[in-house]
């Protein structure tokens, strides 16, 4: 059988999605928790990578097990052997041509930043942070330049293995809401630190610290060393992964604005 798990995970507790040798990945608490389980061991295929300190709502992955359960205890019965900050939130049964990574048709993502004059005490590893003003419509504006099929190099990290900077952005959107600005970001697929370094470039806007035509120019040059610093991976949300309805997921509305904890006080 293959199995579609939907999972979240606190990403400041691991070294990032992938299996280390020192077993300090999510994929390393699943495969283990999952073996625990089933009696057997078990890979794992992901939607994606996320780095160390990136967090997911919506990552989705897959398993191939002789094991058979019903959806349920796949949920339960992995999380009972999972650490409090990874968690099975879903599991279902699919058809041999599924695949987690490559049927995926976009991925979305959300960055929160706190704009304030202080670095919250309890929100350190969990939102991003800024503590001049940012003018959200001038970041706004600069984020509607990128949407499209375009070369990404100027965001793309050095170390970045993708065949290919190109790729197409479907949404970039900036709102603030009281302290909060929320970046929602959907791609057909994303570079290394892709997203981290756009949040850097529309902070820079934001602050006036790059005009909209210095950040037109930045973007073109295809040059990562003229772009602004790679911001903080504690607010970084990956919180969709779209596949086509055939392959009958659940709709999950994970989104990181619809946590209490981001509620405005």
């Amino acid at each position: 059988m293959r199995i579609a798990l939907g999972l979240e995970y606190d990403g400041a507790e691991f070294c990032g999605w992938q299996s280390q040798s020192n077993r300090c990945g999510v994929q390393d608490a699943l495969e283990s928790a999952l073996a625990a389980f089933v009696g057997a061991d078990v890979r794992v295929h992901s939607a994606g990578r996320t780095d160390a300190g990136v967090h997911a709502l919506g990552q989705v992955a897959h398993i191939d097990t002789d094991v058979i359960r019903d959806a349920k205890s796949w949920v339960r019965g992995t999380n009972a052997h999972l650490r409090d900050s990874v968690r099975v939130v879903w599991a279902t049964a699919v058809s041999r041509d599924f695949h987690a990574r490559f049927s995926a048709r976009s991925r979305s993502y959300q960055y929160v930043l706190l704009n304030d004059a202080v670095e919250g005490a309890l929100t350190s590893k969990s939102v991003g942070f800024f503590h001049m003003p940012l003018d959200a419509q001038a970041m706004q504006a600069a984020a509607t330049l990128l949407l499209g099929e375009h070369d990404f190099s100027s965001f793309r990290a050095a170390e970045c293995q993708a065949k290919s900077p190109v790729k197409t952005l479907y949404q970039a959107t900036v709102e603030r809401r009281g302290r909060h600005l929320f970046f929602k970001f959907r791609a057909n697929a994303f570079l290394h630190h892709m997203i981290r370094n756009i949040v850097g470039g529309l902070v820079s806007v934001g602050a006036r610290r790059h005009s909209q035509q210095q950040f037109i120019d930045i973007f073109a040059a295809r040059n990562r060393v003229m772009a602004a610093p790679t911001f903080s991976a504690a607010g970084l949300y990956l919180t969709d992964v779209e596949y086509d309805s055939g392959f009958g997921l659940p709709v999950v509305a994970s989104q990181p604005d619809r946590h209490p904890f981001f509620f405005e006080r």
